[in-house]
């Protein structure tokens, strides 16, 4: 028995397409390394609100969420150095690639530098307490705070494409693994601040947002002196012409983006705004347990965009449809995985948080929906950002950004906290009826005009 189970599972990583083969080991790979992520990351979490407290760690997510909009910045870049290396690498047009990684480290680095100083110079000028209405949580100015968050951003926005190349050159699990190891850092940290420091969220602040800074730079230098050798980025390989090259391939990747920010990460600013920091920590909580659905779901989706852009480049229209067939069995799969997380939800929280923080069953409820809602999105987002065809993402993301504020903002008001995962859901709903209709017409061989760019 056990003999045949092993040969079993030897057969599921050799039998199959070499695209195939490659994205199961991927998923095999970054299952292990997700969920030693996941424990981490409650496990910090549950670490933090003990070394300060709910309502300090609701300003802690309203600042990183607030300077995650430097991610923005990068203009594409990222998801367009995926694109063009996994293009070239599919095609063996390997000449480029140094250039194409030279110029966008290049590039992000003055972003980076310009986003510090004119960040630091404006950001100086306002009321940061007032703003986000949490002198409630703090009696002291949350400005030196935002501005350790700033940096600490900048510099992990600056080496950041080591994951968009580890992706292009299917090594997804390695990318989660930079990540696990970030975690792991902050997870050390912060414990060892439980015993010999007294709360201080500055000095938390420092620890959670420069862990990852190191461990990205540590990243870089280890991969690019071993397995990404070969492109190694160099002064020398610099060529500004080439980053109209990169921004056509990423330009509509930074404007999905800043719509996807608008459209998520406003939530925390909208809730502060709204009810205050005490009730961010509470929609977090519910948010980080049931992102364990969208977490195995990512998993098991990334290593397919790259595949995509690979299929797509060689004309193999009958491995994307078997593959999206594949991936909505899998999203069948992640269903039953939320309707479970919402069951043992209660006391999994009290394992978890204990009497700290109340999170409403109705919450969990609307938590459940907008993951399955998402995780649906994430086909066909995952096919049509590997395949290059993003104008109709574009323009639902935008115009659902914009709707979501004043939806929010309305729903909270009428039913609190879970407005806002209301909204999520209704606007997630709308965008997936046009990419689903969308992947259809491309696998069919039959977009044309709009659908087909």
């Amino acid at each position: 028995m056990l003999s045949f189970l092993i040969n079993k599972v030897q057969g599921f990583f050799k039998v199959g397409h070499e695209r195939t083969l490659m994205i199961k080991k991927n998923i095999f790979y970054s299952f292990l390394i997700r969920g030693g992520s996941v424990l981490t990351v409650f496990l910090l979490t549950r670490l933090t609100i003990d070394y300060v407290n709910d309502k300090q760690y609701g300003v802690w997510l309203v600042i990183s969420g607030l300077v995650g909009w430097i991610s923005t910045f990068d203009i594409g870049l990222g998801n367009g150095l995926r694109n063009k290396m996994a293009h070239s690498l599919a095609l063996d047009e390997r000449d480029n690639i140094v250039k194409y990684v030279s110029t966008t480290y290049a590039i992000l680095f003055l972003i980076a530098t310009g986003v510090f100083i004119v960040g630091f110079i404006a950001g100086s000028f306002f009321n940061w307490n007032l703003l986000l209405n949490v002198n409630a949580a703090v009696s002291y100015p949350i400005w030196p705070i935002i501005v350790i968050t700033l940096a600490s951003f900048c510099t992990q926005f600056f080496l950041q494409p080591i994951n968009s190349i580890l992706i292009a050159t299917h090594q997804q699990f390695k990318s989660s693994l930079i990540n696990l190891l970030g975690q792991l850092l902050s997870l050390t940290l912060v414990f060892l601040l439980t015993l010999f420091v007294k709360s201080n969220l500055t000095v938390l602040v420092i620890v959670i947002g420069g862990s990852p800074a190191v461990v990205f730079l540590l990243a870089n230098v280890f991969f690019f002196s071993t397995s990404l050798k070969a492109y190694l980025p160099r002064l020398s390989a610099i060529d500004m012409s080439s980053a109209k090259s990169l921004m056509n391939a990423g330009g509509i990747f930074f404007l999905i983006q800043v719509g996807a920010l608008i459209l998520f990460e406003t939530d925390n600013i909208v809730i502060t705004r709204t009810l205050g920091p005490h009730d961010v920590t509470t929609f977090n909580l519910a948010y980080r347990y049931f992102s364990l659905t969208s977490t195995v779901f990512v998993i098991m989706l990334a290593p397919y965009w790259s595949a995509f852009t690979d299929a797509y480049a060689k004309k193999d229209m009958d491995w994307i449809k078997s593959s999206i067939k594949k991936m909505r069995i899998l999203w069948l799969g992640i269903c039953g995985f939320a309707v479970v997380l919402f069951v043992i939800s209660p006391v999994f929280y009290k394992i978890w948080i204990g009497d700290k923080v109340n999170i409403p069953t109705l919450l969990s409820l609307y938590m459940t929906i907008f993951m399955v809602t998402a995780a649906w999105q994430g086909i066909y987002a995952t096919a049509l950002n590997g395949i290059g065809k993003l104008k109709i993402q574009l323009i639902l993301v935008l115009v659902t950004a914009v709707l979501n504020i004043p939806l929010s903002i309305f729903l909270i008001r009428l039913i609190g906290v879970s407005g806002t995962v209301v909204a999520n859901i209704i606007l997630s709903v709308i965008i997936n009826v046009f990419l689903t209709y969308q992947v259809k017409l491309i696998i069919n061989q039959r977009d044309t005009g709009i659908w087909s760019k």
